[in-house]
Parts: C-alpha cells; structure tokens; sequence
C-alpha cells in the first residue's frame, strides 16, 4: 500500500507572498471553516474511544497523551487543563512529548525519530493495563509516537490515535484510531494548521466527556474547579448563588470554608 502524506499534499494555493493580508486571513477562515466538518465525520471513531477512556478512567486508571512537536503540545496543554477545570489530580491526564518538557518551548531536534524513548517516558508514570494511551500525530508516521504505542499494545495497555491521514501506520497501530482528514494545509506540510486544529477539537471532546462522564461536571457547571484566581472565586461564588438561595456574601463564606462549589453546595442542603 502506498501511503500518502495527506497533510503535505500541494495547496490549491499558490503565491502565497502574492496575496493581500485581507486575502490570506480569508483564505486561511476558509479553510478553517471545514476543520469541524472533518471532525463531524470522525464522530463515531471519537465516540468507540472516549468510551473506553471512561471505562478505564472508572476503574481508576489514567489517560496518557504521546506526541511530537504540534501534537504533542496539545496533548501537554489539553492535559494541563484538567486539574484547573474539573479538579482532578495532575496525574489523572498526563501529556507527554518527544525530547520532554523542553520541547514544549523549543524543537528538540530529531527526538520524534527515537521510537524506543515513547515507552521509556511511559515506564517513569508506572503505566500499567489501567491506563489509556492515545498517540498524536499528523501525519500519522512518527516513529517516537508508533514505538510508542506497540510497546502498550505488546503490555495489554488500550491504545488509541489521532492523525489526520487515514490508514496511516499510527492508525493501524491502535485499539482505537481516529482518523480526522482535513485534507492538504495552508502552507503546505504546516500541520500545525487545519491537523492542529482538529486534534485540538478531538481533545477537548475527549477529556471534557470523561469528565463529564465521572461526575466532574454538575448541570453544566464546573463545580469542581481550582480556585486559583479572583475570577475563579468570584464565578465559584456566583455558582453557588445560582444553585442555592444565598447573598453573595454568605456565598463566599461557604466557598472559602469547603474549598469548592461542590462541596459548599452539598453542606448547605444537607443542613436543610
């Protein structure tokens, strides 16, 4: 089988340096405007994975993210913002990218390339058949991500992948793989566009639906969330307002003493 760098295929455009910055910004919304559409048609490979996510995550596993360069950054940022938003532990989801924290900031140079080291990052979390192992990766060939992922399919860990090449090699590697074709980018080879952007979206959908799936989210309300700023208190408090009838003033006294919606909520209605 030949396989086919989707996400590097030429543009329909051309000249790029041509253009007017009134033309690139539409041409760019243009395409941006079909991520979600792509993402629509991968809703049901979402959906088989999310599934397991919460399954494993009820039996008190966790979900790991693996990813190079773009992807792994997303994974990094979708996983650092579930301790702030539903209040679970840091080590409930947990990003990881090719050539460590300080890839995050700077390209590490040829660490996607080392599809042994994907397994050695995994070892340090004690990874065991609990967890869920979901690799990201554009163009779905990274080796780092691949070796990654054989060696939790070769130690019975739920593997799952998101790339946005269908059939890829990293596809074929998973339990569960999500393909998301967003067709060539932009700039050409730039994954960090229109295959960004739609494994950003995957993410969110993910994550947020586990949470919502272990009870992190009450209504529509994030009761479980870090009180880490004054904008937070004050929604915090807010929250409560709206669930049980309270001043604003009684409100922040019940979040500074329980420490969280949740909590504060519970204690006044079990005294009713």
């Amino acid at each position: 089988m030949t396989f086919i760098k989707t996400t590097e295929q030429a543009s329909k455009y051309e000249h790029l340096e041509k253009m007017s910055v009134c033309e690139l910004l539409s041409n760019i919304n243009s395409e941006d405007k079909t991520v979600p559409l792509a993402v629509e048609k991968a809703l049901p490979q979402i959906e088989v994975l999310a599934t397991q996510v919460i399954s494993k995550m009820k039996l008190g596993g966790r979900l790991f993210y693996i990813g190079a360069g773009t992807s792994g950054r997303l994974g990094v940022v979708d996983a650092s913002e579930c301790p702030p938003t539903f209040g679970v532990d840091f080590d409930t989801v947990i990003g990881i990218i090719a050539g460590g924290d300080t890839a995050i900031r700077k390209a590490v140079e040829f660490a996607e390339d080392n599809k042994n080291q994907a397994w050695i990052d995994l070892q340090a979390w004690n990874i065991n058949e609990n967890d869920v192992v979901i690799g990201i990766a554009a163009s779905g060939t990274t080796p780092y991500v691949i070796g990654g992922l054989q060696k939790c399919n070769e130690n019975r860990i739920t593997t799952g992948s998101i790339s946005c090449n269908a059939n890829s090699p990293l596809s074929q590697t998973a339990n569960y793989p999500i393909d998301v074709i967003v067709g060539p980018e932009f700039v050409t080879g730039s994954s960090r566009m229109k295959a960004g952007t739609a494994q950003k979206l995957v993410l969110n959908m993910i994550s947020t639906t586990t949470m919502i799936a272990l009870g992190k989210v009450k209504g529509n309300k994030m009761v479980d969330m870090q009180l880490s700023n004054d904008k937070l208190i004050d929604r915090g408090i807010r929250m409560i307002m709206e669930e049980i009838p309270v001043t604003y003033e009684i409100g922040e006294k019940l979040l500074q003493k329980y420490g969280s919606v949740r909590k504060a909520v519970d204690f006044y209605i079990s005294q009713k």
